[in-house]
């Protein structure tokens, strides 16, 4: 399974006789022509003369895989069919690119397609954080590449670098903002003072928001991308289920004025990273070996993070490796023609491999890491509690964090009267013990309510 992974095309690569040149295109065939596969056509047509230079022989698209053909679509009505079952099984198909998304029908699709040995592209993260193995596995048996660049983070080449660029290194932590539509919305939250549903209503309407958000407002799609980034950063197969999700619909604007007053702001993080085996050591399963901790969640992180001018629809990957250091990738995480940028770039590297007789490598999960709970993960809370203005009180939670051995960083006073509440911010401590000091404050008699519980990223204590 790649990506990406290595170019072969070079100087003297000796050419696969009789099957692909000037006189023998190489077929390609699109399932889907929403935002990106209408992009993808414009590109394959618009500069057919460019990619053949880049290839060695001509990119032909032999069809386009739609659901109806009642409208135009711009294109050759010749070109476009609703079997997309026998579009793909097309003898002069050499080359499919999938990007309908979904698991069904596109699983089916793709392993048609790899099994009678043609090559994939595909931007489908929801099916490659659950169906990698399976997928990688058909490409292995028929030496066909499968490709996905455009998964994630859409126009940045984040999947490339992690694959290629860094092979010879080891990555220790890759941490980004992966979805546009939960970026747009904490931005202008941030910027206007203005609450979650009236952003989200805002995002809507300029179309950065679905219809049904949810996929994005509830962290699905960041932990979808999550779990491929971690499987790549890592060698080891990470699915959707193996992510700790949380989603943004709790964020108030009482939230981003908290962390205002920090220096902070609030973003959406994919946080992937190897951590150490468990407090009581490592269990027989996992044989003494680090973990893999993939999260997401929305989280403070200080306004001086790279990833905090983040704003709007944007993507931002960093990439902690342990000799290249801290990388950093931006860019346009959606859309229609950066996403086909992706597919284009992939479908390039396909079209060589297919011309020069070369093929990418496989899946690589070789180290095979155990999966971190997320009660075992270190992190830090901001905690948002409003509290009986009288002596004590401070103290009183003081010790319960103590109780639980979470250590304070800072503690703040706001208010009196009925107004009264504490904002304390703790260093890094087991998330479990960090999750049950907050439920044993919200039984505390003296706290009112537990008002809001976010965590703090991107510092080092």
């Amino acid at each position: 399974m790649d990506a990406t992974k290595g170019e072969s095309m070079s100087e003297g690569a000796e050419v696969v006789p009789g099957r692909w040149g000037p006189d023998r295109p190489i077929g390609i065939a699109v399932l889907g022509m929403g935002n990106v596969g209408r992009e993808v056509v414009r590109i394959l047509r618009d500069h057919a003369d460019d990619l053949q230079s880049r290839v060695g022989a001509p990119l032909t698209l032999r069809g386009v895989a739609v659901r109806s053909l009642d409208r135009d679509r711009g294109v050759p009505a010749e070109l476009l069919t609703t079997d997309a079952e026998a579009l793909v099984a097309r003898p002069d198909v050499d080359l499919v690119v999938e990007v309908i998304g979904g698991i069904d029908p596109a699983r089916k699709l793709i392993l048609a397609a790899l099994n009678a040995g043609k090559s994939v592209v595909t931007a489908n993260k929801a099916l490659l954080a659950d169906y990698t193995g399976e997928l990688a596995a058909a490409a292995e048996r028929s030496r066909a590449d499968l490709y996905f660049e455009a998964a994630v983070a859409g126009a940045i080449p984040v999947v490339r670098p992690l694959i290629q660029s860094l092979s010879g290194d080891r990555v220790n932590r890759v941490v980004g903002i992966v979805n546009g539509t939960t970026n747009f919305i904490l931005s202008a939250m941030d910027e206007t003072g203005a609450d979650y549903g009236d952003t989200l209503a805002e995002a809507t309407r300029l179309g950065y928001a679905e219809a049904d958000p949810t996929a994005d407002v509830e962290g699905y799609d960041a932990a979808a991308k999550a779990a491929i980034l971690a499987s790549l950063a890592f060698h080891t197969r990470v699915t959707a289920a193996n992510v700790y999700r949380q989603g943004i619909a709790a964020i108030t604007s009482e939230d981003l004025e908290t962390a205002s007053a920090l220096d902070c702001t609030v973003k959406l993080l994919a946080i992937c990273e190897r951590v150490p085996a468990g407090p009581g050591g490592p269990t027989p399963e996992e044989g003494g070996k680090e973990r893999v901790s993939v999260r997401v969640y929305p989280a403070l992180i200080p306004r001086k993070h790279p990833l905090a001018a983040v704003t709007g629809a944007f993507n931002a990957v960093v990439v902690e490796a342990e000799n290249a250091g801290r990388l950093m990738f931006y860019g346009q995480g959606a859309g229609g023609a950066p996403t086909a940028s992706a597919v284009l770039g992939d479908l390039v590297m396909a079209a060589r491999n297919k011309f020069f007789g070369g093929r990418a490598p496989g899946e690589s999960v070789y180290a095979e890491l155990p999966i971190a709970p997320i009660g075992d993960t270190p992190t830090r809370y901001h905690v948002n509690l409003k509290v009986e203005d009288r002596p004590g009180v401070l103290a009183k939670v003081a010790g319960e964090f103590s109780h639980h051995g979470v250590s304070i960083s800072t503690v703040r006073q706001e208010g009196h009267d009925d107004k009264a509440r504490l904002v304390v911010v703790t260093h890094l401590a087991a998330e479990a013990a960090l999750a049950e000091t907050v439920a044993a404050l919200s039984d505390m008699e003296s706290v009112t309510s537990v008002t809001s519980v976010l965590r703090l990223e991107g510092t080092e204590e």
